[in-house]
């Protein structure tokens, strides 16, 4: 069988290309090929039609949705959907997908969008989210990884300002769950059941990503954890996903964010668990 691993097309993060070469490098210890491609001119439309690719699965480690639905367009089974990616990609979006699933989120308001850049932040809606989240809080932009396009907010004075200055973007408010500083756990889950966790350590910043300096720690985790990570997983539509986990100082946990194309180099050094591996077997299992 033959494959693709489609990274960006101005790929810079290091991360990225490992963790394709890893897939790549699995895929052929079970007997199939994987060739990792840029995201450039994989697929147009031509005549009406889907120019169709030579590949039988595509493993899409990059975030264009419209490359990726063009696709599946194609004929060619892709992991994860454009749809899954779509909903991951938008951390408002993921929030909302997940409403009314059971599953435990830090509480969040959306900004409505502004797309007159001469009107004023509405000074109704600063309180609103003070009155509803309380400081600190969080502010996130919807689209960002990595930790980047995430604020801590202290003041109603950052918040009106902040408001102000990103009024014509896609951008929510979060309730800040304090975990310690710069704390969360992040699971694994492929085909829609919980493969491995770590923790994820930052003592500079609130922000635990490794990306922004902070460190894998082993983590076992607990059974609603597992529960809870997974079902966002399958509610998602996700064949791959890492999901990021708050738990407070009195012990509540909550599913803060979902990364549909999470990196997992720190995961199989920290946990020994071989998820290149078990992400190509389920590929194959699904083909």
């Amino acid at each position: 069988m033959h494959g693709i691993i489609v990274v960006n097309a101005y790929v810079r993060n290091p991360s990225q290309i490992s963790q394709a070469k890893r897939l790549r490098e699995e895929f052929f210890k079970l007997g199939h090929e994987a060739d990792i491609v840029k995201n450039i001119g994989l697929v147009s439309v031509s005549n009406g039609a889907v120019t169709p690719v030579d590949a039988e699965f595509c493993v899409f480690s990059d975030k264009d949705k419209v490359a990726c639905e063009l696709l599946e367009k194609s004929g060619v089974r892709v992991f994860n959907s454009a749809k899954a990616i779509e909903v991951c990609d938008n951390k408002m979006l993921t929030h909302t997908a997940l409403a009314g699933s059971g599953i435990p989120m830090p509480d969040c308001v959306y900004a409505p969008l502004c797309y007159y850049e001469d009107v004023k932040a509405d000074d109704t809606f600063v309180s609103y989210v003070l009155e509803r989240l309380g400081l600190p809080l969080v502010a996130k932009m919807s689209y960002g990884s990595l930790g980047n396009e995430v604020w801590m907010i202290n003041s109603p004075e950052e918040l009106k300002s902040f408001e102000e200055k990103n009024k014509l973007f896609e951008h929510f408010y979060q309730k800040y769950i304090f975990c310690g500083k710069g704390r969360d756990v992040r699971c694994l889950v492929v085909g829609g059941k919980f493969l491995c966790s770590y923790a994820r350590v930052n003592d500079t910043d609130f922000r635990s990503n490794i990306e922004q300096g902070g460190r894998g720690e082993r983590f076992d985790a607990s059974s609603d954890i597992v529960e809870f990570s997974e079902k966002a997983a399958i509610t998602l539509g996700l064949d791959y996903c890492g999901t990021d986990i708050l738990i407070s100082e009195s012990g509540e946990k909550y599913l803060c964010e979902v990364n549909s194309n999470a990196f997992f180099r720190v995961a199989e050094k920290v946990t020994g668990v071989n998820v290149a591996r078990a992400f190509a077997e389920h590929v194959i299992a699904s083909l």
